[in-house]
């Protein structure tokens, strides 16, 4: 249904809108300085709605006060803190806003507009409520851009047949002229790993339109997954040849190629053209930089960019601090880490634990488990709520003591710490491993509940249950009983397992019997 009024309604729209056309109507890029803080300290409306933050309270009561005192609203500086809300993610309040655009009959929308409508409702209100944006909106609105939202979209949801067949009717209809579309292509196919069908995207964008910078970076990301320098360097020549500019992006990748592959002098040259196109505004780009220095072991490189972030960003963040100390735990440099994070702890409120799971981390993978209990105890005393990585990583650092009553303790609080588990096969592992290891059915047991609680049990499970009642000498309770109520089939070795415990003395019924 959604893809036959695509059909018919960019038949119509290409009467309205040319690619041209198109391009200039979208509201993206710009900056909100001029409407967030280039007004010195004066009263804007920009300010009002950039200090809401909860999700309560309401853009639109906020822009009809504004009104009420007297003051104009303007398209263009809505747009402006538009952008600046969805940087930051704040995507209810700006789709209040978009929504508020839409019945004030003194402005007018253009489809880029509709398109930046079209990509809220999708954060805020999902896949259909954007689909059914789409099919509203009038013959004349269905161009270029909010086609290539509604494609994004689908791309963001994985959905590559409905990707798949609105590229089609895009195609027809002529609003394929510019490489954003087949960029969006690209990616769904790399996240997906269907790798065999970007070749055929890529030739397809050049034959209607000429490859961009992402277009390049996203192919060279492409090389790089399969480890292939030969390949990445001919895209890169390729991308010089159609003088395309490379940017930051581009050398960052191939930096990282060249050290994966050791070719070492290539790593050099290539991170200290990654560096020249490195400023103030590419604030990202100077925590990938302290990576591909850190991989190439240069403390000094690493050092001097952190001193550089310093003078440049009045204050650090979480993540970069997190970049920081990983950076300097890889090299080697723990005591630094360690005063590092004293200086993070001075200057940051968040308490994001993810800070602190670098050292907590860096202890247990040198066996200093000792400290890594006293500092997660001085985490929690300072107001740091333990994540699930937490958790998981005491986990570990007690399975390397055969600590089996804190192996349990942490394990548990690691799968009750989030609502939808994703299951780490290589950690249940090890931790069944070391109940086995003791004889402990009565843990076993226990650990099968919980698993059971969290949506995964399975025949591999039921093995490393059995495994560990094998080892105690033990018989367990209606164990095939157990496996067809938890609908798990039995296997060959399963069935082998369960033999030979049946000849075994029956196990005491354990407390955590389920």
């Amino acid at each position: 249904m959604l893809l036959r009024r695509v059909a018919a309604f960019l038949t119509a729209g290409r009467r309205y809108f040319s690619t041209e056309a198109a391009a200039t109507s979208s509201t993206t890029g710009g900056s909100i300085t001029a409407t967030g803080t280039s007004s010195g300290g004066r009263d804007t409306l920009g300010r009002r709605l950039l200090k809401l933050i909860y999700p309560k309270r309401s853009a639109v009561i906020t822009i009809q006060k504004w009104k009420e005192e007297g003051h104009s609203v303007r398209k263009y500086e809505l747009n402006r803190i538009v952008r600046e809300l969805r940087k930051v993610k704040r995507y209810k309040h700006a789709l209040e806003i978009c929504e508020w655009m839409t019945i004030q009959q003194d402005i007018k929308l253009l489809p880029g507009d509709y398109a930046v409508h079209l990509d809220l409702i999708a954060k805020i209100r999902g896949l259909k409520s954007a689909e059914k944006f789409f099919e509203d909106l009038p013959s004349k609105l269905i161009s270029q851009p909010t086609c290539t939202a509604l494609l994004h979209t689908y791309v963001q949801h994985k959905e590559s047949s409905k990707a798949e067949a609105l590229m089609e009717k895009m195609s027809e209809c002529g609003f394929l002229k510019y490489p954003l579309p087949y960029n969006h292509m690209i990616t769904l196919y790399i996240s997906k790993g269907q790798l065999d069908k970007i070749p055929k995207v890529i030739q397809d964008l050049k034959n209607n339109t000429k490859p961009d910078v992402v277009t390049y970076n996203l192919w060279l990301t492409l090389c790089a997954s399969k480890n292939d320098v030969k390949d990445a360097e001919e895209v890169f020549l390729d991308l010089k040849k159609e003088r395309v500019v490379p940017d930051w992006v581009t050398y960052s990748i191939l930096t990282s190629l060249y050290i994966k592959n050791k070719l070492k002098e290539k790593a050099v040259y290539s991170v200290k053209e990654m560096e020249k196109r490195v400023s103030r505004k590419e604030r990202v780009a100077y925590s990938s930089l302290i990576s591909l220095h850190t991989n190439m072991g240069d403390k000094d490189g690493v050092n001097g960019l952190w001193r550089k972030m310093k003078l440049l960003f009045r204050k650090l963040n979480d993540s970069e601090y997190t970049c920081m100390m990983s950076s300097l735990v890889k090299l080697a440099e723990l005591k630094k880490a360690e005063k590092l994070y004293a200086e993070w702890e001075s200057v940051s409120s968040t308490g994001d634990s993810r800070v602190s799971n670098i050292l907590l981390a860096a202890y247990i993978n040198t066996s200093q488990i000792g400290k890594a209990e006293n500092f997660y105890n001085k985490m929690v005393e300072k107001g740091i709520k333990p994540s699930y990585t937490t958790w998981e990583l005491l986990t570990w650092g007690y399975l390397k003591l055969k600590d089996n009553e804190k192996v349990m303790d942490y394990f548990k609080k690691a799968i009750g710490s989030v609502k939808k588990w994703d299951p780490d096969e290589k950690l249940i592992r090890a931790v069944y491993k070391s109940f086995e290891e003791e004889g402990d059915v009565n843990r076993a047991d226990h650990l099968l509940v919980i698993l059971r609680k969290a949506g995964h049990v399975s025949t591999e499970i039921y093995k490393l249950l059995l495994r560990t009642y094998a080892k105690a000498g033990k018989m367990p309770l209606i164990v095939a009983e157990r496996m067809k109520k938890d609908k798990v089939e039995l296997d060959e070795e399963t069935r082998e397992l369960i033999k030979l415990t049946s000849q075994m003395c029956v196990a005491e019924v354990s407390s955590n019997f389920s």
